[in-house]
């Protein structure tokens, strides 16, 4: 795998023994490594070895289903699932006695007494680290080690060596598309932008990260959030702005906190503010704290909260390259987009191109989740197919169950069946399959999952997040998900599958912005792949999968029940009935379905059906 490095390509800092990475990202933060640091200052102080130890606090690893994750190198030691009771093993049996502790580590990275690279566990060698690459390698508080990895060398050969116009001609040539799901040629928004002369234009960061399961620009901005401010100045100079603004939401307090950091930083280092290198180019960027709408993702909804007005899409056009940001030429990218501008610029637009496919060239940062054994953040190239990031990265289906879907695109996104397992993934042959790239959220399902339900839970998430400005939007969904609320408790009709088609048709062509135009899309991909699971909910009143609870009914098996009450004594309801050491049955008007009891028994007596 490129991009992460192997411990000998590392440079550390000589006067310690020991560097220990600690991942610092809200994965590993909810699971507990700020205590594990806390742990670890103890265990070496009590040792003595504090000033022999660099402790680095990091951005994601990436595999998230193991934090916290603590790498000690120069061995490169990959310590999973960390207790805070497993750190002075560590320090005394490692970092004093220089005796790795093998039973600690990744499985994968252990072959007998031998500790292997991470590069070769299936999580990682698939994965080639662009936007990644100073995820877990860099602390994100210390702009030196930003500098370290050659940060801001591009915006300083940018602003010394090439003229705005053969920056964006560059980024052009990459092939680069926008990374925030529409996938819009980088370098062509940019370009119409700088073609239209004003007093005033405007860089916007779109941070503003809201679909369901998705945290790959939260990775970014925690674990490397230098490179957005450096690639924000980059586009600055090409398109004649002077301002930046970025766009976050206030759910993330670590990114925020360290993207301020990172701007108070790169302030005190002349790499923001006026003339930056010396070369007369001004340029400053400010944080704007979004509340959480998810329609304010729409770049026009964007520059309508940080004007300070309430978060509403506007019509286009104009388009924001020529009225955007308070009526002035504004470009808008998201924050993966961003991280490989400076990559671009330092490597070439050939070495970015290389990578891909025709019309989709580089790599997609994708948050992992769902029904999958290594959830996390992966970066792979464009062109791989679904099979290979859920089989070999993301080590296949917990519990020996089946591939059934995947979803990508989030709300505005569809699901991909079984049937397209080995799809390449990139932006056209996401859309032909009836779903699309979006922000990069991949959420993995089993043959447990009702794409009934599922098609409803994100409709469910549209109507919540609809600003409510067109009717189309505003109603239109709030129809569609009565519709399937109905089927789900089988009470639909065959007529009501005709009428969802017409009414995502119907807001498809009609809704203000791509909030409304999108939000079929669950609705559509499912209908179109998984059409005979909406007919057992209407035709046969059953939920295949043994989702839908009202139309689920819970039963003993005589010949498995042993009368041990234990059902019947969780039951909350009263609803099971039988003697003792004799078969119970189980009373369906009383029953809530809740499943407490298929829970508690010890006999697997109990089934659903």
């Amino acid at each position: 795998m490129k991009g992460l490095k192997k411990a000998e390509e590392l440079q550390f800092d000589t006067k310690y023994r020991y560097h220990v990475l600690v991942c610092g990202g809200t994965g590993c933060t909810s699971s507990g490594s700020q205590r594990i640091r806390e742990k670890l200052a103890e265990e070496l102080a009590k040792q003595g070895i504090e000033n022999d130890v660099n402790v680095i606090k990091t951005g994601c690893f990436g595999l998230c289903a193991l934090g916290p994750i603590m790498i000690v190198y120069p061995e490169g030691a990959f310590y999973s699932m960390v207790k805070e009771e497993d750190i002075p093993e560590i320090v005394e049996e490692h970092l004093v006695n220089g005796k790795v502790v093998t039973r600690l580590l990744y499985d994968e990275t252990v072959r007998g007494n031998e500790v292997l690279p991470l590069q070769e566990t299936k999580f990682y060698k698939k994965q080639h680290r662009v936007a990644l690459r100073n995820c877990g390698v860099i602390s994100p508080e210390n702009i030196e080690e930003y500098i370290g990895t050659r940060g801001y060398e591009a915006l300083g050969k940018v602003l010394t060596e090439m003229k705005p116009e053969e920056v964006i001609q560059t980024i052009l040539d990459s092939g680069l598309r926008g990374r925030g799901g529409a996938g819009f040629p980088t370098g062509l928004k940019w370009k119409f932008a700088a073609a239209n002369a004003a007093d005033q234009k405007y860089v916007c960061c779109n941070a503003d990260e809201g679909d369901p399961g998705a945290f790959m620009d939260r990775s970014v901005l925690e674990g490397d959030p230098h490179v957005v401010l450096e690639a924000m100045a980059i586009a600055g100079y090409a398109i004649g702005a002077s301002q930046g603004y970025i766009y976050v939401r206030a759910e993330y307090p670590i990114a925020v906190e360290r993207l301020n950091i990172a701007i108070g930083q790169a302030r005190e280092y002349g790499l923001l503010g006026k003339d930056i290198f010396g070369t007369g180019f001004d340029f400053d960027i400010e944080l704007r704290l979004g509340a959480g709408a998810f329609v304010c993702g729409e770049e026009t909804a964007l520059m309508t909260s940080i004007e300070g007005n309430r978060g509403e899409p506007r019509p286009r056009p104009p388009f924001p390259a020529l009225k955007g940001l308070f009526q002035k030429p504004t470009i808008l990218n998201n924050v993966e987009t961003y991280a490989n501008i400076p990559q671009i610029i330092l490597n070439g637009a050939e070495w970015f191109a290389s990578m891909g496919t025709e019309k989709s060239k580089g790599t997609k940062v994708f948050a992992l989740g769902g029904k999958v054994n290594n959830t996390g953040l992966v970066e792979i190239p464009m062109g791989t197919t679904l099979r290979e990031i859920v089989e070999e990265i993301g080590g296949g289906i917990p519990n020996g169950k089946k591939f059934k879907a995947a979803q990508t695109g989030g709300p505005s996104g569809g699901c991909i069946p079984a049937e397209h397992f080995d799809v390449p993934i990139d932006y056209d042959n996401l859309i032909a399959i009836g779903s699309m790239m979006g922000s990069g959220g991949l959420i993995v399902m089993d043959e447990d999952t009702c794409m009934v339900d599922i098609a409803k839970f994100f409709l469910e998430f549209t109507v919540d997040e609809s600003c409510g400005k067109c009717t189309p939007c505003r109603v239109g969904t709030r129809r569609m998900l009565e519709i399937l609320d109905k089927i789900t408790k089988g009470q639909g009709t065959m007529e009501d599958l005709d009428r969802l088609e017409e009414l995502a048709d119907h807001l498809k062509s009609n809704s203000l912005c791509a909030l409304g135009q999108t939000a079929p899309n669950p609705v559509l991909s499912t209908l179109r792949y998984f059409k005979d699971e909406y007919i057992a909910h209407i035709v046969d009143k059953k939920c295949p999968a043994g989702v839908c609870k009202d139309l689920l009914q819970y039963k003993i098996d005589a010949d498995k029940c042993k009368g041990c009450t234990l059902c019947a004594r969780t039951c909350p309801n009263d609803a099971i009935i039988g003697k003792v050491k004799e078969p119970h049955m189980i009373n369906q008007d009383k029953c809530v379905k809740c499943g407490a009891c298929m829970e508690k028994c010890r006999f697997g007596a109990i089934y659903k059906e």
